[in-house]
Formats: C-alpha cells, structure tokens, sequence
C-alpha cells in the first residue's frame, strides 16, 4: 500500500506548487515541511555529501527526520560551475525558493533572489537569516545566541541563570513565520502576478515572543521578573510536589474556578476565609496560601488530582517527559502521530512515530505522503525533468557535481 492509499483524505491546498530549498539545520527547513505538508513539491538540494544535519548527535539527532518529511532530495555541488547551472536550472521551475544561508552566500552561484527574480519576475523567494537587514544583519546567530540577547532565556531561568528554552524554538518558529510570508506573497501574487522576497529572521522572532513582557513593562513600568520569580496573575498556578515525589500542574484562574477547586478538594475553610474571596486578594496572600495548599496536597496522588480535576473541567497537567508522549492516548486517538521510515544513522530503514503539523484541514491531519528522503534518491529524475539527457547526468556524476 502506497503512501497515498494509506494516508487520511487530507487536502492539499499547495498541490501542485514546486518549492526548492537550500537549507539546513532547522530554521529553513521547518519552512520547506509546512510547504510540503501542505502538498508542494518540495526539493531539497544538498550538497554531494549529503547535509551535514544528517549527521548529527545526540539533541540534533532528530533535526533531519523531523523537518525534512514530504520532500525530495537532490545532491548537487554549487561550487562546480556544472553543479551552480543545474541548481540555477531548477531554481528557475521553481514558484517559491527557501534558503537559510548567510547573507550573501548564495550570490556567487546566481542563486540570490536578484539574480534569479531577473529570469522568473513570479518567483517567490524566502530568506531565513540570524537578523534582518541592520546593524547585526552580518553577525553569526543561533537559536541559544538569539535567546540569550533577545530576553527569552532571562524570563526563562531562575535569576541570575538564564537558561535557554527547551526547543528549538526560534528556528521552528522563525520557519514558519517564513512560511506565512510565503502564503501571503503567493495570494499577492495571483493578484499582481508579480513575485517577491521574503525574509524571516531569528533576533526578530524572538523579540516577538517576548513582546508581552515588553508591554507588561511598558504598561506597569516595573521590570517583569523571570518566570521562576514571576508575579503570577493566579494564585493558584503551580506544580505541586505530591504523593510519592510525584509532580502535577494545577491551576484555578477565577473565582469560580477557585470555588471548585475547594470543593472537589474538600477545602470549605479556604473557600469561606475573606482573606482569599478574590482572586486578587488570593494574589496577595500567596505567601501564606501556598504553603497551605503544598501541605494539603503532598497527601494525595498525581492520579487521583488529575482525575477530580478532569471530572471538575478545571486545568491541570501531569509532568510528561518527550518520551512519554509516545503513549499519549489522545495523540493515539487522534491520529497525531505518524510513521516514517528514518534515512539515516545507525536505524536507517527503521519505521518511528514523529508528530505531524498540529492543523487539520476539513477535519484531517495532512499526512505524511514520503518518508525524509534518503541523500540524492531524486537527483536523476529530477535532472531529467529539467531536460538533461542520461549521457549528461552521467557526466555531471563522474565529475562529482551531482550526486
């Protein structure tokens, strides 16, 4: 069973659209997978090694399987003049380009969004980058470095230890924001028929996320603290240390909520003490409530909270680990996880659970219709699609500008 005969009738609104991508890592990729979920042809050109995400260890273990589903792979060595005219040929049968290179890189072979706009005025070109054009645009960036200077892993430590999230979440987020650019720039140009560039970059993503802290201190003029030491809207808004060393999130965010809370929980004296009528005033009195609440609840099981507050409709969270989510019920019911045969490392040929695109579309999951490619299984039929004869590719291969 093929994988289109497997696979949930999604739609595919970008059917039909042909996406090339010179990316790596995962900023560049992440927007080339929501383009192919999406239905586009996406085609990866990788160096005649191979991309080195292939290879990575240990927390980048996961980057190449993870964002690079749905595509196709070409092996193609830009620096071999042979190499630069084939990728500059598939460029141009190309609506949309993705890059994630440093500026710059990619001019020397003709593959810049100038170059390449003078031959196909329709073409949709994304640049994923460390910084939009200014004063740090030439400055090596990361996902940690960006963190570290943009405010995100100060409000994410305790003070005095900024610490960075715990995904990579500029790079995931920088692709899709480059990805939103691309939908829009393709609606403008059914309109105008006219392409344009589009550039995403990691500094400006992540001043974007913490925007809300930068309004909290706009609006309040005082310096918001790190989440560890924050000063919560909601008294009631913590992990609690339970039964047996377990740990839960439990959350009451209103006053009626707060009420439940007490009653499932048996806590008249709490619900009737005027020090904590509001939730304002239960604000306030944290530093005598919460020692309460910690004691109280230190009696009870994980389980047995989860289950009042289910049954009760107030939030609360168990603490799952990434591995744990593989047992997921709910991901399990719904579908939310799906098969892929991995290409690479020492499991190469083995079939694991990745998540997919957390949309549906007419009440479907978009599927994974190919499995992350394994190096330069479409170099010849996709060289041959842009017209070179066999006796051409066999040359091109003998001389290693293809792989």
């Amino acid at each position: 069973m093929s994988r289109a005969d497997a696979a949930p009738a999604a739609p595919q609104p970008l059917a039909g659209l042909r996406v090339v991508e010179f990316t790596h890592m995962v900023m560049g990729p992440t927007c080339g997978m929501v383009l192919a979920d999406m239905g586009a042809e996406v085609i990866k050109v990788e160096p005649v090694e191979g991309e080195n995400t292939r290879r990575l260890l240990g927390a980048g273990a996961g980057f190449f399987p993870m964002f690079n589903r749905n595509k196709k792979s070409i092996g193609i060595d830009l620096r071999q003049p042979e190499g630069a005219e084939a990728a500059r040929r598939l460029a141009a049968s190309a609506d949309v380009v993705v890059e994630n290179f440093k500026p710059g890189a990619l001019v020397k072979f003709g593959l810049d969004y100038a170059s390449l706009a003078k031959r196909n005025e329709r073409l949709i070109y994304v640049s994923h980058k460390g910084f939009l054009p200014g004063p740090y645009e030439h400055r090596t960036a990361l996902d940690e470095v960006v963190q570290m200077m943009g405010g995100l892993a100060y409000m994410t430590g305790r003070p005095g230890d900024p610490l960075r999230a715990g995904t990579s979440v500029n790079d995931i987020m920088g692709g899709l924001f480059g990805a939103i650019g691309a939908l829009g720039a393709l609606i403008q140009r059914g309109i105008t028929g006219k392409g344009m560039e589009v550039q995403s970059a990691l500094f400006e993503n992540n001043v974007f996320l913490v925007g809300q802290h930068m309004l909290q201190y706009a609006m309040t003029g005082r310096p918001p603290s790190p989440m560890p030491a924050r000063e919560s809207p909601w008294a009631v808004y913590d992990v609690f240390t339970v039964k047996d060393g377990e740990q839960i999130f439990l959350a009451a965010v209103s006053d009626a909520q707060f009420a439940t809370f007490c009653d499932i929980l048996g806590f008249d004296d709490l619900k009737a003490d005027p020090a904590y009528a509001t939730n304002n005033d239960r604000v306030r009195a944290r530093p005598t409530l919460m020692p309460v609440l910690r004691e109280r609840l230190a009696k009870r099981s994980a389980a047995e909270l989860a289950a009042l507050f289910e049954r009760a409709g107030l939030p609360f969270a168990p603490i799952r680990k990434p591995e744990d989510l593989y047992d997921d019920p709910h991901l399990l019911a719904t579908g939310g996880l799906a098969d892929v045969v991995l290409p690479d490392g020492d499991k190469a040929g083995q079939s694991v659970k990745t998540t997919l695109f957390p949309i549906t579309l007419q009440g479907a999951r978009l599927p994974v219709r190919l499995d992350p490619p394994r190096f330069g299984a479409h170099t010849q039929a996709l060289l041959e699609g842009l017209g070179y004869a066999g006796a051409e590719i066999d040359a091109l291969r003998a001389r290693r500008a293809i792989a």
